[in-house]
């Protein structure tokens, strides 16, 4: 199998340091596929990278980031059937061993093996191209919208929430967070017709965005009244003490959802206060398979609808841009995505 046009890649070679090199785009080999990258997006975890933030053992130098992405394959390997070539792409970052215990139960992101993940310990999506195991491949229709699509892995992260917080019609339910893992949490609930759907943010700023991902009300964090009646709480944002704010929002018998991370030192949840309210904790890290597939399905369905969180979209080459509009915690930045 040919190689494909040379094209480039962002690297970061250490924390505070990026360049752009040249970039071959070699053969994918047995059972893998090479993808021609769309978008890219940009959150958090991509800071951390840069800044040297990231816990040691989960980012390894030199590094190509980019794990939020989406893409069509160009070429595949021996073993993988061509029907995929020129098919639409998204893919999972973890890659699991398969053999194990935890990953032959289907918990893939808790896999026995030493970590290794797209993006972070191996080469990710800020390049052209993309060579991953076709495993890890989930397939889109024809007419998906890519620069959307490049929001289904944290919507699959949302989809892990939402599976875990097991909503039924009826329930009320508050999604304590409104960034991109938040509001696609809400968006996940919203499916389940819930009778009440709270997002919590931070300003008055985010309201127009948590009513287009279909919240029923929102809610400023500071000064929230605090009332204890909600069934389901999912915290989504990973600030230190909203787990403590989303605990306090349950009523007494209900279920917690952690899927943000937070800060080493935030304030933990009382285990006095989980006991005696009998409070139901659940967490999230990262998106088994049935999330991803969960969230992939969603999104095909038109019932998941990424575009009210994108509000910026720039060239790989502004890298820098976009990480300095990810940290501002400015009202006006959603998702920002590059393309390559």
């Amino acid at each position: 199998m040919n190689a494909g046009p040379a094209g480039i890649a962002l690297v970061v070679d250490r924390p505070g340091t990026f360049r752009f090199v040249d970039h071959p785009s070699a053969p994918p080999g047995p059972g893998e596929a090479r993808v021609r990258i769309h978008a890219v997006g940009v959150c958090g975890s991509d800071r951390e990278v840069y800044h040297g933030t990231r816990p040691a053992g989960y980012v390894r130098y030199p590094l190509i980031p980019g794990h939020e992405w989406s893409g069509i394959v160009e070429a595949v390997g021996e073993g993988v059937p061509d029907s995929l070539v020129g098919g639409k792409c998204v893919g999972e970052g973890f890659r699991n061993c398969q053999v194990c215990d935890r990953c032959r139960n289907g918990e893939t992101t808790l896999c026995t093996a030493a970590y290794e993940e797209t993006g972070f310990t191996r080469p990710g999506a800020m390049a052209t191209t993309l060579t991953l195991p076709a495993r890890l491949l989930h397939v889109l229709p024809d007419d998906a919208d890519l620069a959307c699509a490049a929001l289904l892995e944290p919507a699959a992260c949302a989809a892990a929430a939402a599976l875990r917080a097991d909503v039924r019609p009826g329930d009320r339910v508050a999604v304590v967070g409104t960034g991109a893992l938040g509001l696609l949490a809400v968006q996940f609930v919203a499916a389940s017709s819930p009778a009440e759907l709270l997002a919590v943010g931070r300003g008055s700023g985010l309201r127009a965005r948590a009513e287009a991902c279909r919240a029923a009300a929102y809610r400023d964090v500071e000064g929230l009244d605090i009332s204890g009646n909600f069934d389901i709480v999912i915290e989504a944002a990973g600030a230190p003490g909203s787990a403590r704010t989303a605990a306090s929002l349950l009523r007494r018998g209900g279920r917690l959802v952690l899927a943000g991370i937070p800060a080493p030192d935030a304030p933990g949840l009382d285990p006095a206060d989980l006991v005696v309210r009998q409070l139901d904790v659940r967490t999230v890290f990262g998106a088994p398979p049935a999330a991803w597939a969960h969230a992939v399905r969603a999104f095909g369905a038109g019932i998941l609808d990424p575009r009210p969180l994108i509000t910026h979209r720039l060239p790989l080459r502004d890298f820098a841009r976009a990480l300095d509009l990810v940290g501002s915690g400015s009202p006006e930045v959603g998702k920002v995505l590059l393309f390559p």
